[in-house]
């Protein structure tokens, strides 16, 4: 049975399949929550009450979300840029569509393991498993559904964005990308809490933990397949059309170029998709694993019902004043900028940022004062009574984080800072040498003072959890820390999307305006003024876009860092976990005078640079490739591009996208299990090493790019010197900015996630075979998948290298 046991689990992590919790969650006993009361205001409500109301406040929130989509798409725009935003959706869908059948073929799989695991392995009913398996596909729905629903929202504000600009009023054109990003955030958070609290609530106590699992398992299949693919296709498509502006000399988003269209569908699939999948994955996984915490750290049922009440309040509130938020917003810009007709487009985005972490901060306290105020009723322990600040305290951190974090990228990547600057003045002189080595000097800058401010926020999180609060979570009260810190990063979830999302729609905008050709539309002045009641400049439209888009890019490397950064909060904790479980069996030997932890700390920054490169040769490749199509096919005389080219072009994308994601998940899953079984203590400080430099290298391309982006912007928009030796040079920055930022990096955020949650069921296999020496078959095991690893290392080189003509 034992080793059933073992061939059952080594096949779920050949699949592919988030196990690891495995050995927790499949076991948790969630407590009954109408044990936990709390006294509000003078009124006794229970755990599960409370949590049922404020799930249905969420619904209402989630139904607000609606209500601002169908605002978005109920504003005027001109039928020409209707028809290209049409034209746009219809090639995401067709990608969206292939990613969901990918994601059924994975599901199948996944499917099977989890009937032999739970049948096979640990006896459970049929009922049970059924149960599982639906969660399983609400979770891949859930994360499926959010993706569909931010490329359905941003298609339609993109149009509607580019006629807005003709009025003339710069604020219009903030105004519907930021509700769209907002509906978008809202309706992601809003969905998870309602699924994660219908869970908690209405499945049956004794199976809960395995229910979560389950709807783990589905969220981050559907979010690792929908990032990493997305991130190659965006690139590959963003390269072939930008390099056409040297080639050709033609301008931004050209209507005769073949691979615009493909560009606009990237933008999607990148910037949008991606973030919001990965967004709704890791906002989940997160909940779950303080539940699987609290659960298994505090013995007292009603005070686990207490704090996990309190986790989801927190959450409840902080969703409903992210809206609140957004409101207060609107009125301060119309208040400042009604009438302006210039402004700094980036500081409507920062003040909403700011103004949400105000009310999460004081929110914070006020829900754990409220929710956690009588502790030392429950537990007479006079000590108890502080338990509620400090845990509001832990929580500011990872909020203060998702506020800083932006404000020092800023510094970086933005069109007005002086790295920016800096990169237009070198290039200036020195050409594309000089703007490359001064784009990689901001990225280097910008992950040193980003990685101070994590580790700064995070230590003190530590410190307030060595203030007695071991008396309520035991021995490893620090760890939990380091979890709330990450729970905190995603307070202002909703915000953070909304922030991320606006750059899709603003660069989307921009290519709507140029494609719709509504310049050369005979009597086109006439008509708007005649149809929609305004005369259009289209000269200052086009100048509000560009600045706009240079906005979009700071707020979207802004956000990468924050999902990064808690990446690696949630990674600490589970490399905790790993440690523990060595602990506990007497093997655990970290020293760094042992030759296994130094050669595991080598090797987990050898994985970070090659995934690096390999995520950014599959870009290549398909850069190539698109870019040999579009030169072959691109006809200077054309009105605009023949659509079987653009559709073509899309084909390009998608087949390099899903090609080099295959090379790289085979060839990681490998590497992982083999290291995992080589030596746990070198498994250990793999992991640690792949956090570590999978932080600093995120953040250094996030970036390195964001500022070549934007150094762009400022010689188009603020110089206006396009079709020059330096707009050439700054367009070739830009390309190699692009998969640095919106391939490579982002893509870590999955990458050191899956192996530390796959490590840590490798390390329970791994622990259970050497118990018994006569069945310890590890090194048998560790080799064929260090081999088979590694031969997926060498095919994603040199299996997609360009071929060479002979």
């Amino acid at each position: 049975m034992k080793k059933l046991k073992n061939v059952g689990l080594l096949i779920g992590l050949l699949l592919g399949v988030n196990l690891s919790t495995f050995a927790s969650e499949a076991d948790l006993a969630i407590p009954d929550l109408h044990e936990g009361t709390f006294h509000i205001f003078g009124t006794a409500i229970t755990s599960w009450d409370f949590l049922f109301y404020g799930a249905l406040i969420i619904a209402g929130t989630l139904c607000f979300s609606l209500l601002l989509f169908r605002q978005i798409k109920r504003l005027p725009a001109h039928d020409s840029m209707l028809k290209v935003a049409a034209t746009i959706y219809a090639t995401c869908r067709t990608y969206l569509i292939q990613q969901g059948k990918f994601l059924l073929m994975l599901f199948a799989l996944i499917a099977l393991v989890l009937c032999i695991y739970f049948f096979g392995l640990i006896g459970q009913s049929f009922g049970v498993v059924i149960q599982v398996l639906l969660f399983s596909i609400v979770g891949m729905a859930g994360s499926y559904t959010v993706a569909w629903f931010g490329i359905r929202v941003n298609t339609y504000a993109n149009a509607r964005t580019a006629f807005a600009s003709l009025k003339g009023r710069p604020l219009d054109v903030v105004n519907i990308p930021l509700k769209a990003g907002m509906s978008v955030g809202l309706f992601l958070i809003s969905l998870e809490l309602v699924l994660m609290v219908i869970i908690l609530l209405f499945v049956p106590r004794e199976i809960v933990g395995i229910c979560f699992l389950g709807f783990a398992i589905g969220e981050s299949l559907a979010a690792s397949a929908l990032r990493i693919a997305g991130g190659i296709f965006t690139k590959i498509a963003d390269i072939g059309s930008d390099l056409m502006k040297v080639v050709f000399k033609v301008k931004e988003d050209d209507p005769r170029n073949p691979g615009v269209i493909a560009d606009c569908t990237g933008d999607n699939a990148g910037d949008s998709v991606g973030p919001t999948a990965d967004g709704f994955e890791t906002y989940g996984v997160t909940g779950v694993a303080l539940i699987a915490f609290i659960t298994l750290a505090v013995e007292d049922p009603h005070i686990q019902a207490k704090l996990i009440v309190w986790i989801f309040g927190m959450r409840f509130l902080m969703d409903f004043l992210s809206g609140c938020a957004f409101f207060i917003n609107q009125a301060i810009s119309k208040r400042l900028y009604g009438n302006k007709k210039e402004f700094d487009f980036e500081s409507p985005l920062m003040r909403l940022i700011i103004i949400a972490a105000v009310l999460c901060i004081s929110a914070s306290f006020f829900m754990s004062h409220l929710l956690l105020g009588d502790m030392v009723e429950i537990t007479g322990n006079p000590a108890n009574g502080s338990l509620w600040w400090k845990l509001a305290i832990i929580i500011s951190c990872g909020t203060l984080a998702a506020v800083l974090i932006p404000e020092f990228t800023k510094f970086f990547t933005s069109s007005k800072s002086k790295h920016v600057k800096e990169i237009v003045t070198a290039s200036r002189e020195g050409g594309p040498s000089l703007n490359i080595l001064s784009g990689i000097v901001a990225g280097y800058f910008g992950a040193f003072w980003t990685g101070l401010l994590i580790a700064a926020l995070m230590t003190g999180a530590f410190f307030t959890a060595q203030m007695g609060l071991d008396a309520i979570l035991g021995p490893h009260a620090s760890i939990f820390a380091f979890g709330l810190v990450a729970f905190g990063f995603l307070c202002m979830g909703p915000v953070t999307i909304a922030v991320d999302s606006y750059g899709p729609v603003t660069d989307n905008a921009q290519s709507v305006f140029e494609l719709s050709q509504i310049e050369s539309i005979p009597n086109i002045s006439e008509e708007i003024k005649k149809d929609y009641g305004f005369t259009p400049n289209f000269e200052n439209g086009k100048h509000f876009l560009e600045a706009n888009d240079s906005a979009g890019n700071t707020f979207k490397a802004t956000a990468k860092p924050v999902l990064i950064g808690t990446a690696v909060v949630g990674a600490t904790t589970m490399i905790f976990s790993i440690i523990l479980l060595l602990e506990k069996v007497g093997l655990l030997k970290l020293s760094l005078t042992d030759a296994p932890v130094l050669l595991g700390l080598i090797c987990g920054g050898a994985v970070i640079f090659w995934f690096s490169g390999s995520s950014m040769q599959a870009v290549t490749t398909g850069a190539y490739r698109a870019v040999e199509f579009i030169k072959r096919t691109f006809d200077i005389t054309k009105k605009e591009a023949d659509i079987e080219d653009s559709i073509a072009v899309v084909k390009i994308c998608t087949q390099y996208a899903q090609k080099g994601m295959w090379n790289i998940f085979i060839a990681l899953i490998s590497l992982t299990l083999a290291f995992a079984f080589l030596d746990p203590n070198f498994f250990v400080a793999y992991l640690v090493s792949i956090a570590v430099f999978g932080l600093f290298q995120a953040i250094y391309m996030a970036n390195a790019g964001g500022s070549w982006d934007n150094a762009k912007k400022v010689v188009e928009v603020d110089l206006k010197e396009k079709n020059t030796p330096l707009h050439e040079a700054a367009v070739i920055g830009d390309t190699v900015g692009d998969p640095f930022k919106d391939t490579s990096s982002v893509s870590l955020n999955p990458i050191i996630k899956f192996s530390t949650l796959f490590g840590l069921l490798a390390t329970e296999i791994c622990i259970e075979m050497r118990s018994n020496p006569d069945s310890d078959y590890s090194i048998f095991i560790a080799i064929p998948f260090l081999i088979l690893g590694l031969v997926f290392v060498w095919r994603s080189f040199y299996k997609m290298r360009i071929p060479i003509n002979k």
